[in-house]
């Protein structure tokens, strides 16, 4: 049994993912929702409940950590949730999967490597970096198999809000819309996507190989979000577009009515400056290789007209 705890876009599809290989899968959120498929169980459950988790995990063999609070809430959300999923691993000897991001790094000089120091810049990212030291020490203790996969920005089918590359990219694009980045939509940028950290964490979960170190999800080249909107543009067979960026003062004028808007200045950073991730050491030592990016924005492209077509419409004449 594989326990996923967080049934958004990446907990929901890496349930469906390791139901596909033939396992047993129970798929935990505080609404008891995600994918209604075969060789899932769906359980509605506040993850910060160490108890309820551990009872519900009991015999499994991993359990994966795919929460996702919003993010002007990690402060207050996280630290419960990661002392819940910790102890529950603990209690049960589930192996234990984080699904962690870049925030930890802080602003770098150069790629990102699994060598790179933690230097966070900033509260919420302390939280995520946080969350990695006291895994780590559990696992250095002998209390538990512990491992965390990182991974860059999402994109690909299923990303929405919560995307650069999703409600205010694609369906903007695909209706001759101008997109505008929060950042320097120039500098390169590393883009990850969302299949291809489901095939990781998977892998993670059921290879002894993956424990007591962190890993970076395979991620393609790193290119600019200019590049990425031309580049989706001449796929669809669309014109090239317009591409600008969205000034501090405008984001520091909506913040205080938009939560999340205003905390987008803790990571500006990331899009200011080159922020470019190196992925060799999975790739090399689990043989595998991120989605070609053509590839990756076809079939992008292929579920917005098709499976979101509604919601393109609607984002697009916003």
């Amino acid at each position: 049994m594989h326990v996923v705890v967080g049934a958004g876009q990446v907990g929901s599809a890496l349930a469906r993912e390791l139901a596909g290989r033939g396992r047993e899968v129970v798929l935990v959120s505080r609404s008891g929702g995600g994918p209604d498929v075969a060789g899932v169980r769906r359980v509605a459950t506040d993850a910060a409940d160490r108890r309820r988790l551990a009872d519900i995990a009991t015999g499994a063999e991993a359990l994966y950590n795919c929460v996702n609070p919003a993010y002007h809430k990690w402060l207050t959300d996280w630290p419960p949730i990661a002392a819940a999923m910790l102890g529950a691993a603990e209690d049960t000897g589930a192996r234990y999967v984080i699904l962690g991001n870049l925030y930890v790094y802080g602003p770098v000089a150069g790629p990102m490597t699994e060598r790179t120091p933690m230097t966070p810049s900033s509260a919420k990212a302390e939280v995520r970096a946080a969350m990695w030291r006291e895994a780590l020490a559990a696992h250095e203790a002998g209390r538990v198999r512990v491992t965390e996969l990182r991974a860059s920005d999402y994109y690909g089918p299923g990303c929405r809000d919560q995307s650069h590359l999703g409600d205010l990219f694609m369906p903007r694009l695909l209706a001759g819309r101008a997109v505008r980045l929060t950042g320097d939509p120039d500098q390169p940028h590393s883009w990850t996507y969302v299949p291809d950290v489901v095939a990781a964490l998977a892998v993670a979960g059921e290879d002894e190989r993956a424990y007591g170190r962190v890993w970076h999800v395979p991620t393609v080249p790193a290119v600019s979000y200019r590049w990425l909107a031309e580049r989706v543009c001449e796929l669809a067979g669309l014109p090239a577009p317009k591409v600008g960026s969205i000034p501090q003062w405008l984001l520091n004028l909506i913040g205080p009515a938009n939560p999340m808007i205003g905390q987008i200045r803790h990571v500006r950073y990331q899009f200011d400056q080159p922020f470019v991730l190196g992925s060799t050491d999975f790739q090399e030592t689990f043989g595998l290789r991120p989605t070609p990016l053509d590839d990756g924005l076809r079939a992008t492209l292929t579920w917005w007209r098709e499976e979101a077509r509604p919601a393109a419409g609607a984002a697009g004449a916003a």
